[in-house]
Order: structure tokens, then C-alpha cells, then sequence
């Protein structure tokens, strides 16, 4: 009763907030048109006839839906016919998404967490098995997919202790949630952990599926043609957040002003809405700056002598990591969790990374302990550990060799979860939550450990 109370209180919280919700997305639809692409179907309304049997995956956003490509991929190898749902709830993981589609697939937004709005969506679409991706726990959603019989996974999962901590306090709506899922494929033995604890009734560790993630070829030789042509080093700030930009300006101006051949420093944004914002800020500082929507192929001259370049494009990170050598990781200088370093390294980028690295601990630690990325304490030694790696080619080719086998070491996670689902597809039948054992096959473990609770959990080789 406890429960049903609470899901109640959020519904009705959420109902009252749906307006404000909608408004917000038109408002974002002014720098992100794709915001305002078919919003009715945030509220599960698609004018289209129902359908049935499909694969659904929700993305979220850009980094979910890149992690998302290697499991789709997977899955698709293992069942060829199998027809995709993709949903998303940002423009750049749509927008990334298109990419993913095959013919017959479908692409929608993710419907607003509300009772009415949820039903409508699985009575649209009835899928088979529903897998949302890491952190994508929705207790309407769910209670919606056990009464419409849709198998859910939570995929590529992931719970940080400051995450657990904050679900402790809505314990009483979103433990129900977790305990509707059939079966959570966790990135690491302490996510593991801590979705067991916060409800989960079946896990497996199958590790991290960013680790599956090809850099795109054609973006890594031009990135390293322009670094190339640039003829000086260059370093990256890496997918920066809110208040990064500004700490590092103030570390860069000081510890480069004095030097008479200057590095260039590339600054990549991590959310498209700030780079005008960004580049008024680099401006102020009377840096010269160029922007890489300028241009189309090879950089012009003024963007070869400028100062700074603003990184104002999508989908171009490997381009960026091939460009530089040594990258400022986003998010870990700002108390923010940090961004993706896998991708970095798979590029061969060695990494500095800020103190707050939680949304990827295990990831920065291990790559830390392997000599792959560098830990220092705030901005300023994070400049200066990077200038350090430039002015020292054997050291910073030391690192980046280390760096390509630390992404090569931890690949294998998309094959290891599209053979659990792929079981659950081929069982479209079993009922979220019912107790199963976890998928008998081989999962990639040479010596898999599994203990007794009230679910099973191996763990991958």
C-alpha cells in the first residue's frame, strides 16, 4: 500500500509538472529544432495503427546512444530479422539514432512518465523485450511494461554511490521499479552491488559497453592529417561542463602566456546549447578563436594560427582525440561525475582527468592504475600535467600506446549482453521479475564468480 501510495503522489506531481514539461521543450526547440520534431509522441500519441513484435531500446541521450550501437549491432548479428524500436529523450540522441536505423525499424521519443501516457505507448507498440540503457529507471514505465506482459533489462547498468544515496530517499517509488525488471546486465561488480541493493532481482556483470565502441576510421586519419598539417601541439578539453571552461581559461592564460611557441587548445562543449556562451567567454579573454563549423574539409589558415578552436560540431569526437595529444577530461573538474574517457583512449588519446570521476569510478581507476589517464586534483595541475605530456613526446607516445591496450583489454560487453537478451527474445513469454537463472552460456568469465541472494550475478573474464 506504501508503494502504490507513492507511485501515486509521483504521478499526480508529474501530471501537474507535464505543462511546464512540454514548454520547456519548445523552448529548447529554438536552439535544438529536433526538440520540436513529432512532440506528441512524448505524450504517446503517434497516428499510426498499433504494431507489435518489436526490439524496443531506450537511448536517452548521445553518450546511451553510442554505448547502444555496439549492442545493436550484436543483436542484430544473432537475429537478423529482428525489427527495432529506438527511443531517445534528447535531440543529439536522436539525432544519432538515425544512424542506427535499418529498414523497417521505428524511432520515437520516449513517452512522459505518466500512467495514461505510458499505456498508450506499449499499446502502440507491444514490444517483446524492452531494454533501457544504464541509468533509466522510470516506475510508471515499468509498472506499465509487467501489466502489458514486456520483458525489461536494464542494460549497460550502471548506479553510482551518490545515485544510491539519492534513490535511498524515493526508496518507496523507485524499488518497486527496479523490481520489475527481469534482468539488469551491470557494467561492474559495485554497480552490481548497489542495484542488488536498491532492488534488483537479477543481475549479471557483463561489463562496459563504451569499451565496444570503434572510433569511427574515416574521422581518426583526419584528425591526424590536421594534426599534421598544424605543425604545433595541441590540446583538448574534452566535453566540458557548466563552469569547466572558465577554471580552465584562467590555468591556461597563466601557465602559457610566457611561452614563445603556444599549443593550440581545442575546446569541445558537451551540450550544443552552450557554444555560444563558450565562445563569448574565450573571446572576452581576447584569444583568437575559430569555430569548426567554419569550415568543411581542411582547416583555413586563420584557424591554423588562431588560439583557440571551438569544437561546434556533433559526432566528431574521435576527430578531436586524433588531433591532440593529451585531452582535459569534461565533468571531472566541476563536481559533475566526469564524461566518457573510454572513447578517449580507444582513440589512443591519453587522458587527465579531474576528482570527480564518479559516473565511470571503475573505468578512471583502472585506466589510472594502467598508466592510460592521469589523476591531479583540480584545473590548473590538470593544464599543467598536459603541457607536460606535449613538451615530452616519449612520454606522451608511452601513454597513448598504453591507452589503445587499456580499450582493447575491456572489449566484449555487447556480445556478452545480446546473448542474455537474445535468450529473453527467444522466450518473449516470461514475466519481468520472475526468478530465472542468468544465461547458462558462456558469458566470457575463465573463472566466473557467482555467490547466493536473492538473484545470481557472474561476472565477465
Amino acid at each position: 500500500m506504501r508503494h502504490h501510495l507513492a507511485r501515486g503522489s509521483y504521478s499526480t506531481l508529474l501530471a501537474v509538472l507535464k505543462p511546464l514539461y512540454v514548454m520547456r521543450l519548445w523552448w529548447r526547440g529554438r536552439a535544438e529544432p529536433l526538440y520540436r520534431h513529432a512532440m506528441t509522441e512524448r505524450l504517446g500519441r503517434y497516428g499510426e495503427a498499433p504494431s507489435e513484435g518489436w526490439l524496443w531500446v531506450h537511448a536517452v541521450s548521445l553518450g546511451e546512444t553510442r554505448a547502444a550501437s555496439a549492442l545493436i549491432d550484436a543483436l542484430r548479428a544473432g537475429h537478423p530479422g529482428m525489427r527495432l524500436l529506438l527511443t531517445h529523450g534528447t535531440a543529439t540522441g536522436r539525432e544519432a539514432g538515425r544512424g542506427l536505423l535499418a529498414d523497417g525499424d521505428r524511432q520515437a521519443w520516449l513517452p512522459y512518465d505518466t500512467p495514461g501516457v505510458v499505456d498508450r505507448f506499449f499499446r502502440q507498440f507491444r514490444p517483446a523485450v524492452g531494454v533501457l540503457m544504464e541509468t533509466e529507471i522510470w516506475p510508471n514505465l515499468l509498472h506499465a511494461a509487467r501489466r502489458h506482459g514486456v520483458t525489461m533489462v536494464l542494460a549497460n547498468a550502471r548506479l553510482s554511490e551518490k545515485s544510491q544515496r539519492q534513490g535511498q530517499r524515493l526508496a518507496a517509488v523507485m524499488r518497486p521499479a527496479v523490481e520489475q525488471l527481469a534482468l539488469v546486465l551491470a557494467q561492474t561488480e559495485a554497480d552490481a552491488k548497489r542495484l542488488e541493493a536498491a532492488g534488483a532481482r537479477r543481475v549479471v556483470v557483463s561489463g562496459n559497453l563504451k569499451f565496444d565502441m570503434a572510433p569511427d576510421e574515416g574521422l581518426l586519419a583526419q584528425g591526424r592529417a590536421w594534426r599534421a598539417a598544424l605543425g604545433r601541439p595541441v590540446v583538448l578539453a574534452a566535453v566540458t561542463r557548466e563552469g569547466e571552461e572558465a577554471m580552465l581559461l584562467s590555468a591556461w592564460l597563466e601557465q602559457t602566456g610566457a611561452l614563445a611557441a603556444k599549443p593550440l587548445l581545442v575546446v569541445v562543449p558537451r551540450h550544443p546549447q552552450r557554444f555560444e556562451e563558450v565562445t563569448a567567454l574565450l573571446e572576452s579573454a581576447g584569444l583568437a578563436l575559430v569555430r569548426r563549423s567554419a569550415w568543411t574539409d581542411a582547416p583555413p589558415p586563420s584557424a591554423s594560427a588562431a588560439d583557440v578552436w571551438l569544437g561546434d560540431s556533433m559526432g566528431e569526437m574521435p576527430l578531436y582525440y586524433a588531433l591532440a595529444q593529451a585531452a582535459l577530461l569534461g565533468g571531472s573538474f566541476a563536481p559533475l561525475g566526469g564524461q566518457n574517457l573510454i572513447e578517449a583512449a580507444a582513440c589512443g588519446c591519453p587522458v587527465v582527468m579531474g576528482p570527480h570521476t564518479f559516473n565511470f569510478a571503475e573505468a578512471a581507476e583502472l585506466s589510472q592504475a594502467v598508466g592510460a589517464a592521469i589523476r591531479v586534483a583540480d584545473m590548473s595541475e590538470g593544464v599543467a600535467q598536459a603541457l607536460s605530456m606535449l613538451a615530452d613526446a616519449h612520454r606522451g607516445g608511452e601513454a597513448s600506446a598504453r591507452s589503445l591496450a587499456f580499450a582493447a583489454q575491456h572489449r566484449g560487453a555487447a556480445r556478452r549482453m545480446a546473448q542474455a537478451i537474445g535468450e529473453l527474445l527467444s522466450n518473449p513469454d516470461r514475466h519481468p521479475g520472475e526468478s530465472r537463472d542468468p544465461p547458462s552460456a558462456d558469458l566470457g568469465a575463465s573463472n566466473p564468480s557467482e555467490r547466493a541472494s536473492s538473484g545470481s550475478r557472474r561476472s565477465p573474464g
